[in-house]
């Protein structure tokens, strides 16, 4: 109802201002032809005419009126200089920030709920430096105030800065045509008083906040160094401490550009995707799955089909698979590809040297510029007697060789459901505890179905029960948990923590440096991924805010890049498309906004959904379950998220990623021959059902009378 009346009593006032042509008296000429009577009535009465052209100068500003130029002339015309300077920066601050809040109250929800997405860049940088670019719009008087006005009250920028920057960044502006309405007498047009020079001057200004913001970074930066010796000359350009996906990559991209790298690891090549994560995980995930397919041969119309599982045989086929792909991230193969590899532990002793420990002693080495990609590393949960019993991580349950009759997993998030259902797919006797449910990230309809499947596959999952402590009676250990009906005991021969991961930022120099971490515990860093000092950056797990092998690699790219480049090029890192897949059976693979995600920021959105089970290909294979569920905004086929459950998820996304990184819409996708039968149809048809919701029904009616025209 506010709204209502806002916008009523606005556009009465609009209305009459056109109406009854009051934009008569606000032209050049009519200021020029009453100026002695106005000057008179100012001498007889000047607080009171003060006081009313400061209300219609504020009323005429906040409406967005034309004339507000011509206002200001009439400042300097009637009350000189000075006193026209007081007045007219009062009145245009206070009427631009009535316009600037009318502009948020009717406009920002609706406009924020339908292109947030789109704005979130913005929204962001303006959140970080508004005031800084406002002070430049307001210095060059190139850009009309008025559209400043309504833009920037769509924004998250704060009232109250907006109020005092617009002060401060209009007035010399506003001193130039009140200058200019002191010699009234002299202008011939609007247009006389901004001359070439003039504007190239306020150019300048409109410059100056920027170069300010670069002092003040050099300021910083100097201050940040006070204290620390630079070295003359450095022995290597790039320095990475870590070598998992994010160091592995900065590592690669500094010697294919022909800098001298050195890459650091304290432990084994390849992190931890290779040696306790995506590798052995999925490799035990195969034997599952096969073991799963030979137990539902029958549906497949084979008889007779017998499989059965080798505990010790499966896991040291995991370990063989881990050291095929070792040669990929090998010091080897990084040597050849002109990476210095030195196997130690590193510490930043300096923002320009690292001190490595190896077996054969203690060397520095001096470095223009610091990667740290030191992953991170799972956490154990803090229970009561938790030390006394059997318990394991996903970093070191692959040293397990004896099957554990009883797995008892903690934690429902990606790495708990695979391992949870994989060890159940190998006989193993799996409860997973999930305290409040699996997968939080996931929409509920996508859960729904991953719960089914570990239902299926044996997992028993436990929902809304607290841990207590852990406890051996007899030689039986039990997690004891509490929940409504008072403690249970959950007896286990191995306690599996999927709890999360927390970054590896102790032990490399950072506390000595004074590099901050994040509430999350990772390293901080800006927006081109670098730390408290611009030479160090940070990149894969251990900077956040993802914790996936793929967003690790693409980080380190933008980090190497900046790294090397710093003073030529930068590139802030773009999280605008990550997709993710946990591979549970079914799978579920998402990129960009979920259901919930839209509903919960209030982003106007569609639902499209496909059943696989209507798919010819997942007919054929016996999988035909799962959707594909597709956001778009209302009205257009511009992709906001995708979500897919069922078998292939993972490969069936990359289709959705690729169309939202290169701005694709479903039409495009539907366009697009697709070969059949394959499950990437997947896409064309769920393409096809938002193309058929959004059939021109006016065209097609029209289309019909036509046709029957012509059987005539």
């Amino acid at each position: 109802m506010k709204r209502i009346l806002l916008i009523l009593f606005i556009s009465a006032l609009v209305a009459a201002y056109f109406a009854f042509d009051l934009g008569r008296w606000l032209t050049l000429d009519a200021l020029k032809a009453s100026r002695d009577s106005f000057a008179a009535l100012y001498e007889t009465a000047p607080l009171a005419v003060i006081g009313v052209y400061f209300l219609i100068y504020v009323a005429v500003t906040a409406l967005s009126l034309p004339g507000a130029v011509v206002m200001t002339l009439a400042g300097g015309a009637l009350f000189g200089l000075w006193v026209g300077l007081l007045v007219v920066s009062f009145a245009s601050s206070i009427g631009a920030t009535l316009a600037f809040l009318a502009s948020r109250l009717l406009l920002r929800d609706w406009v924020q709920g339908r292109f947030g997405d789109r704005l979130a860049a913005v929204n962001a940088g303006i959140a970080k430096d508004g005031a800084f670019y406002l002070f430049t719009l307001r210095l060059v008087p190139l850009f009309p105030f008025f559209v400043i006005n309504l833009l920037m009250g769509l924004t998250p920028i704060k009232t109250r800065t907006y109020y005092w920057v617009s002060q401060v960044g209009m007035l010399a502006g506003t001193l130039v045509f009140v200058n200019a309405g002191t010699q009234l007498a002299k202008l011939d047009s609007l247009s006389g008083i901004l001359s070439p020079a003039l504007l190239g001057s306020f150019a300048l200004l409109g410059v100056f906040p920027l170069l300010a913001k670069q002092l003040v970074a050099i300021v910083q930066a100097r201050k940040v160094y006070a204290g620390w010796h630079k070295p003359a000359r450095f022995e290597r350009n790039l320095v990475v401490i870590g070598a998992g996906a994010g160091g592995l990559v900065s590592a690669y991209i500094a010697a294919a550009v022909k800098a001298k790298v050195t890459l650091i690891e304290g432990h084994r090549m390849g992190g931890d995707c290779l040696n306790y994560g995506c590798v052995p995980s999925k490799a035990l995930i195969r034997s599952a799955r096969f073991l799963k397919t030979v137990r539902e041969a029958e549906a497949l119309g084979i008889t007779h089909a017998r499989a059965e599982a080798d505990f010790g045989r499966i896991m040291a086929r995991v370990r063989k698979v881990v050291r095929q792909v070792e040669p990929h991230d090998s010091v080897e193969r990084y040597s050849k590809l002109g990476v210095e590899v030195i196997q130690g532990h590193a510490r930043i002793a300096s923002p320009w040297s690292v001190e490595v420990e190896t077996g054969q002693g203690r060397q520095t080495l001096t470095t223009r510029a610091i990667v740290i990609a030191t992953g991170a590393a799972p956490v154990i949960p803090k229970i009561p007697g938790i030390e006394a019993v059997r318990h394991v991580t996903s970093d070191t349950i692959w040293s397990l060789n004896e099957k554990p009759e009883r797995l008892l997993v903690l934690g429902g998030g990606p790495i708990g459901c695979e391992l949870a259902q994989a060890f159940a797919g190998i006989g193993c006797q799996v409860m997973l505890l999930a305290r409040s449910g699996i997968m939080g990230k996931e929409d509920a309809d996508a859960v729904a179905l991953v719960e089914a499947g570990l239902a299926a596959d044996g997992v028993r999952l436990l929902k809304c029960l607290d841990t207590v402590r852990c406890e051996i009676v007899d030689g039986e250990q039990s997690l004891i948990v509490a929940g409504e009906g008072g403690e249970q005991a959950l007896p286990f021969d191995v306690l599996l923590c999927a709890t999360g991961r927390k970054a590896r930022v102790s032990g490399f120099g950072l506390e000595e440096l004074g590099i901050p971490l994040t509430k999350a515990g990772t390293i901080e860093v800006n927006d081109y991924l670098q730390t408290r000092y611009p030479n160090i950056y940070a990149c894969g797990d251990v900077a956040g805010p993802y914790q996936f092998t793929h967003t690790a690699a693409h980080q380190a790219w933008y980090a190497a890049v900046n790294a090397l480049f710093a003073g030529i090029k930068s590139f802030k890192a773009d999280y605008r498309v990550i997709p993710w897949v946990t591979f549970t059976s079914p799978e579920v693979a998402r990129v960009g906004l979920s259901e919930a995600e839209a509903k919960a920021r209030g982003i106007a959105h569609e639902v499209t959904r496909y059943g696989l089970d209507d798919l010819d290909r997942a007919i054929a294979d016996g999988a035909a379950h799962g959707f594909v569920k597709v956001l778009t905004p209302p009205g257009k086929d511009t992709i906001l998220g995708v979500s897919i459950v069922g078998e292939h998820a993972g490969e069936l996304l990359a289709e959705f990623t690729l169309a939202m990184k290169h701005g694709l819409g479903l039409n495009k996708i539907l366009g697009t021959i697709h070969p059949y039968p394959t499950w990437s149809e997947a896409a064309k048809y769920a393409a096809g059902e938002w193309k058929r919701a959004h059939a021109p029904q006016t065209a097609l009616a029209w289309l019909e009378r036509l046709h029957t025209w012509r059987r005539k």
